[in-house]
């Protein structure tokens, strides 16, 4: 196996064992693994594999279930918005699944300004966003790795009226130590970077020239993010460039491998979907390609193992999906999505092919995306507090674990919630919203309602970015 030590914890030949030796097995094994899930405490590789191999419509229901339960008692009813913002295309690798590699001639490059990106923000904060994840190719203009800190500082420099950025992640290429010290000191909140495939010769097959295609040093990258004081972490696979079970159990040795290093596991967990995308035949026919019900089966099973980790859903999935996906694990969405840089400003492309990084599949606006998770009784949450109280890291681990978390999410959830229905939304979602908050405040307990109903009223009466 062509490793270094800093990557040696991937273990291939331990997935292609545990998968071969988990085989089917009857419903008391099974129920026995779903009950372990149930104590909030994640399973292992070995128990993980056993609930792949379930096709059992009745088991299947059981393991949905069970990844209900564990959503509900880590995080509660709450779905996270945010909005992806990229500032660059520019790009100096050659990924074949992606509209953003260099050879690709069929869309025009651009890395927008400083002003251009202030502008993006404001369109965003006007819509109500609250956080953003900043997005930008490999190939940076001229300033290099100090334009991410100058967009970053931009974006949270930028303010409209009540409304404002108050958390920025980032999800750009792997940085040296240094820089991700700078990235920390910018004041981000999570660094994200997907591995887009675990499986090194798939790896190289599909990151053909360009720095990228240096498959260990992209996976080290979060242990030198680590190193340089980000805790708060977000990884994730590119379903469908190779056998999903395979990459499910990559995830899981790496966030063991965290945890034992650092005694912090990933913050979060992104699920996409291969999309199809400019100039790439690959995108559109996935060679592993992921049925909707293995995609449920995915998003449940990570809830089940990784219990108190975030799990991401963006608008490359339809509205459809994104609902069915809600009540089994997911606790963040991305919402009136723009994947190409300047799309908040020019508004929503002809062809968005032509000019985003991939295919969307809900293209839905964050009024009406609001107004749609209230009527399924879901809690949109804009909050960002954990981030400015340095709930980050070891110390949200310690809330998150036990579920003591949502002691805190859900009054803070309710307080940003309002502020949205003040400040942002139509007629219809605010009526929406108020009838889920008043339902919401008689299901909490006697405590938390008396501390939610306080922040409500701050907000009521005019003040903002109140929080627990």
């Amino acid at each position: 196996m062509h490793t270094n030590n800093e990557t040696s914890w991937l273990d291939e030949s331990l997935i292609w064992q545990t998968l071969s030796q988990a085989g089917q097995h009857d419903s008391a094994r099974v129920r026995e693994i779903l009950a372990k899930g149930r104590e909030l405490k994640g399973i292992g590789m070995a128990e993980m594999a056993v609930l792949m191999q379930v096709s059992d419509p009745e088991l299947l229901s059981e393991i949905f279930e069970t990844a209900r339960y564990v959503k509900n008692e880590i995080y509660g009813p709450r779905l996270v918005l945010f909005a992806p913002l990229y500032v660059s295309n520019m790009c100096c690798n050659e990924c074949v699944y992606c509209a953003f590699r260099v050879r690709n001639k069929e869309i025009p490059r651009r890395a927008l300004t400083q002003a251009e990106i202030a502008e993006e923000v404001r369109i965003l904060v006007e819509q109500g966003h609250k956080r953003v994840l900043l997005v930008a190719g490999e190939a940076l203009p001229q300033q290099g790795f100090q334009y991410i800190l100058d967009a970053i500082a931009t974006v949270y420099n930028t303010k409209v009226g009540h409304g404002e950025i108050r958390r920025i992640n980032v999800n750009i290429a792997p940085l040296e130590v240094d820089e991700f010290k700078q990235l920390k000191a910018a004041q981000i909140g999570t660094y994200q970077l997907f591995q887009e495939t675990y499986h090194r010769a798939t790896y190289m097959a599909v990151h053909v020239a360009g720095p990228k295609k240096n498959f260990d040093w992209r996976l080290s990258a979060m242990d030198r993010a680590m190193e340089a004081g980000i805790d708060d972490l977000g990884v994730g696979v590119l379903f469908g460039l190779f056998d999903w079970r395979f990459e499910l159990m990559a995830l899981m040795q790496h966030a063991a491998h965290l945890e034992a290093k650092f005694g912090v596991g990933p913050h979060t967990i992104s699920v996409p979907r291969l999309e199809p995308a400019t100039g790439s035949d690959l995108a559109s026919h996935p060679p592993f390609a992921v049925s909707d019900i293995h995609f449920r089966k995915i998003v449940a099973l990570i809830r089940i193992a990784v219990p108190y980790t975030g799990i991401i859903m963006s608008t490359r999935e339809t509205s459809d999906i994104r609902r069915e996906t809600f009540a089994l694990g997911v606790s963040q969405i991305s919402a009136g999505s723009r994947t190409n840089p300047g799309g908040y400003h020019e508004g929503e492309p002809v062809n968005e092919q032509v000019s985003g990084q991939f295919s969307l599949g809900d293209h839905r606006p964050l009024d009406e995306v609001v107004r749609d998770i209230s009527k399924l009784g879901y809690v949109p949450s804009f909050c960002t507090a954990c981030y400015r109280l340095g709930r980050t890291g070891a110390d949200f681990m310690d809330l998150a674990k036990p579920g003591l978390i949502k002691a805190h999410c859900d009054c803070n959830a309710l307080s940003t919630f309002q502020e949205y229905l003040l400040d942002y939304a139509s007629a219809e979602t605010r009526a929406a919203g108020e009838a889920l908050i008043a339902q919401r405040l008689t299901e909490m307990d006697p405590a938390n309602r008396k501390t939610a109903e306080r922040l409500i009223e701050q907000v009521r009466a005019d003040e903002r970015d109140v929080f627990v």
